[in-house]
């Protein structure tokens, strides 16, 4: 009986760290083979209609309906949760084609370590994705530093129970399906390169205004507002890669990229709980559950210098145009 709960949570542990590799797997893998289904020109749709799906599923349909289930059964969503995975699968492979890409190196073992590597060099060696993954890292890893202590600022500054906790992160959520439906539009109308640099300012303004005001209305339209642009910046971004990296460097290069992404969040969520941690010495405790949101608004104005210059729309433009050259030479040596 005594290792009975010491087994379970070891099996959980387990269990959670084989969801965080698959879900990894099937991320990168999604935007891998989407060039493989859609043309370059609808590429900015798709992935915001993806984005848009994966919201409302994530946000607005599975936490209602995981509550449902465990009011049924504490069993129950897991076993629903394995036949959702099992007719998912069953869907990739009603996928008719080929997406294998076409390797320079065929038939030959090449070790993972060399793969990875090359995958970073030519990332690195691309200035405009060097740029964008630069900025991706600086973007998700100051987007955790108010992250990390929001708890926190939510039941002490703003004062909310758990109900309206739960309507606030609504609007993340809101944001991100409008912002998966409107990009097409807004970068049509906007330009690619001002789109990119409007988010960058979106990143200053809402957690400046996150960190100053005690009324979670506000916090709620800023979350949306900041959201809507992220996706926006993720459609653009992610269309490019398809667009730029060659097939069959595509996931490895995009891994690398992800990478930078991820990587530095957890870095920012440290920095944040650090600011919290030392402000309360110098300041009063709301002081120092704001100070998060006030120093990543500061944070992110180099960024704002950095990105001006390397993400105009004529260098996408021109990246991108690079790229469908690229593919429609290999569609002719193929023929």
């Amino acid at each position: 009986f005594e290792t009975g709960p010491a087994i379970y949570v070891v099996l959980l542990y387990v269990s959670a760290l084989l969801f965080g590799f698959a879900e990894v797997l099937r991320d990168n893998a999604n935007q891998t083979i989407l060039p493989a289904i859609v043309e370059p020109d609808g590429l900015e749709k798709a992935n915001g209609r993806l984005w848009s799906a994966e919201m409302v599923a994530n946000s607005f349909v599975g936490p209602p309906l995981g509550g449902f289930l465990v009011g049924i059964g504490f069993a129950v969503p897991f076993f629903f949760d394995a036949g959702s995975f099992a007719l998912a699968a069953g869907l990739v492979f009603l996928l008719s084609g080929s997406f294998r890409a076409k390797q320079a190196n065929a038939g030959r073992k090449v070790a993972w370590r060399a793969e990875i590597g090359e995958g970073f060099r030519w990332l690195w060696q691309h200035p405009l994705l060097r740029a964008l993954a630069i900025s991706l890292g600086v973007l998700n890893g100051l987007g955790m530093v108010g992250f990390a202590t929001f708890v926190f600022y939510a039941q002490e500054v703003l004062e909310i129970d758990a109900t309206t906790f739960g309507l606030l992160s609504t609007g993340g959520a809101a944001g991100g399906v409008v912002g998966g439906l409107l990009a097409p539009r807004i970068t049509r109308v906007l330009g690619q390169g001002p789109s990119l640099f409007l988010t960058v300012v979106v990143s200053i303004v809402a957690p400046a205004l996150i960190g100053s005001v005690s009324s979670w209305p506000i916090v709620w339209v800023a979350f949306f507002v900041f959201m809507l642009f992220a996706v926006v910046w993720n459609v653009i971004t992610v269309s490019l890669r398809q667009t730029i990296i060659p097939d069959e460097l595509l996931g490895r290069v995009n891994s690398v990229y992800r990478f930078f992404g991820w990587g530095a969040m957890p870095l920012g969520a440290l920095l944040g709980g650090a600011i919290v941690a030392v402000s309360e010495v110098f300041f009063s405790r709301e002081i120092a559950l704001r100070m998060p949101w006030w120093i990543e608004a500061a944070l992110y104005l180099p960024l704002l210098v950095y990105a001006l210059p390397r993400l105009t729309s004529e260098k996408i433009a021109a990246a991108r145009q690079e790229g469908l050259d690229r593919r429609a030479a290999e569609a002719v040596g193929d023929s």
